[in-house]
């Protein structure tokens, strides 16, 4: 049975709640800590690596229990529920902190509450990811549901990066402590009601019940399935190249760009990437499908990003300092970004089927979590090497006063190094690897389908 309207819609507004929680932590909790109740840079550093670190045990081991849980509501949504449920909690808790609390107790209280975010985050995404093979038949249904779901996550995302300081401002009245808990509060309820919605109108179609695995089991199995691995390798590539250059954004608009206006243009900068990353999701990727197979895109993307790159960091180098002008390579750079998200996670679903028919077992939440830890993993990676640029550059990381700042001549250029030309090599890398190892075509994903329903049915 075909999904419907409303399924689609469900699953869309999941993605929608998820990512503007998932935004708000990511974007907001160092500024939250560091800059509003004076936690020390350093500290906060320590506690985000620390609890990307626990992740790395946190991920899979959550993707064996969502494979272990059989439930009359299946093995997914209460997970989900029960997931959003507590995370929502813990991040109005995280944003706000007691006034009482200062020094060693200020660190304690961020660090307690950034893990167990962390924990209660995972313990919903993995089952909202490991849903879409468990729902959907495979090829075009899965792949536009994927295409749905990562286009209403980037409308999410987009809709933090916009609103959250002008929010803030008002909600507190100018007091940005208690703007923050007032707009975390808003968050979470309405992250809340969206899962709700999920919950109710989805429903496992295609599971297989099978005896539940080991963690042994399973790491071996993710080993086992080499069409995982490379898929996850190419995620950790990708998103370790988008956010080297998101975090360096707003120092190359102070320092390299500069002048008293250098906010507006970051600002103005940041929308049009957000939405330029929401259209090709939503429209460029469906309508270049149209012409051309998954694979296909998926190469035209790089070759977009590395363009879009080669102009940006040439524009640097010419002083450019138009931020119309840096629409023209950003256009090509976050449109290739959007698409590669969506099709990142459609490989990756399809992996999943791949691994039934090679190991007998069907691992959606495993195979899952590995999505959720990589993408945790790239932001960490991607924070070491922005450090040590800044490091290297000695460039402030003060951001808050919008002032022209002036800095040596070698400090931009390894600024537009590592903005530009690092994300290349990354990129690179990336397409190298996928063209040598991926082999799950779109007939070959068909193929593999029709011996799962084949083998299913001599089961039976």
């Amino acid at each position: 049975m075909k999904l419907t309207v409303k399924e689609k819609i469900s699953y869309g507004l999941g993605a929608v709640g998820k990512d503007m929680v998932y935004m708000l932590s990511a974007s907001y909790i160092l500024y939250y800590y560091q800059d509003i109740l004076g936690v020390s840079a350093w500290a906060m550093g320590i506690i985000l690596m620390a609890a990307r670190v626990f992740d790395a045990f946190n991920d899979p081991v959550m993707g064996v229990l969502v494979a272990k849980t059989r439930t009359r509501w299946g093995k997914f949504r209460p997970w989900l529920l029960v997931g959003t449920i507590l995370n929502a909690i813990i991040l109005f808790v995280m944003f706000s902190a007691p006034p009482a609390l200062n020094g060693s107790g200020l660190v304690a209280y961020a660090a307690a509450t950034y893990v167990v975010w962390g924990v209660t985050y995972t313990m919903m995404d993995i089952p909202y990811w490991s849903m879409i093979p468990a729902f959907t038949e495979g090829g075009k249904e899965r792949e536009g549901l994927s295409t749905l779901a990562r286009s209403c996550a980037g409308v999410g995302s987009a809709l933090i990066t916009i609103i959250t300081m002008i929010c803030v401002k008002n909600l507190g009245g100018g007091d940005e402590r208690i703007g923050f808990q007032r707009f975390a509060l808003i968050i979470a309820v309405l992250f809340v009601v969206f899962i709700a919605i999920t919950c109710f109108n989805i429903k496992e179609k295609s599971t297989v019940n099978v005896e539940a695995p080991s963690v042994g089991q399973m790491f071996r199995a993710l080993v086992q399935n080499d069409q995982t691995m490379i898929v996850v390798i190419a995620i950790v590539l990708i998103n370790c190249s988008l956010y080297i250059t998101s975090n360096l954004l707003i120092y190359f608009f102070k320092y390299d760009v500069g002048g008293e206006a250098w906010e507006n243009g970051y600002t103005l900068f940041n929308m049009f990437g957000g939405g330029i990353q929401i259209l090709s999701m939503m429209l460029f990727y469906p309508l270049l499908r149209k012409f051309i197979n998954s694979l296909q895109v998926f190469y035209v993307s790089f070759a977009m990003a590395i363009t879009g790159y080669a102009v940006l960091f040439l524009l640097m180098c010419l002083g450019m300092t138009n931020v119309f002008v840096l629409f023209v390579p950003a256009f090509f750079v976050f449109t290739a970004f959007g698409m590669l998200t969506v099709l990142t996670t459609v490989f990756l679903a399809n992996t999943v089927d791949y691994g039934e028919l090679k190991n007998n077992r069907r691992d959606e939440s495993v195979i899952f979590s590995m999505q959720t830890f990589v993408v945790k993993l790239a932001s960490g990676v991607a924070v070491l090497i922005v450090s040590i640029c800044l490091s290297i550059c000695k460039l402030s990381n003060d951001t808050a006063a919008a002032v022209s700042v002036e800095a040596s001549g070698s400090s931009i250029f390894v600024l537009r190094m590592t903005m530009t030309v690092l994300p290349i090599v990354g990129l690179l890398t990336a397409v190298y690897l996928f063209h040598r190892k991926y082999i799950l075509t779109e007939q070959k994903v068909e193929e593999i389908a029709g011996e799962i329903r084949a083998k299913r049915r001599q089961q039976e």
